[in-house]
């Protein structure tokens, strides 16, 4: 199964200088640009389970051929 990365930069609300970037893995059916039209719900999704944690940027990628999940 091949999959796509939503890489999202989140930070903390009480803390807006501490950053960190969190992946989020998907089936890569229709490739990036599926990411692209899936991944506001998804990060609302992810937003409302992780209320302490604001993401600030987002992005699509295939993962590098190392990845363990």
């Amino acid at each position: 199964m091949d999959i796509i990365n939503l890489v999202l930069t989140i930070c903390l609300v009480a803390s807006p200088d501490e950053c960190r970037e969190q992946s989020l893995h998907f089936e890569a059916s229709g490739g990036l640009l599926n990411c692209l039209f899936l991944a506001p719900t998804h990060i609302a999704k992810w937003s409302e389970e992780h209320p302490n944690m604001r993401v600030v940027k987002w992005r699509c990628a295939y993962p590098s051929q190392d990845i363990n999940i």
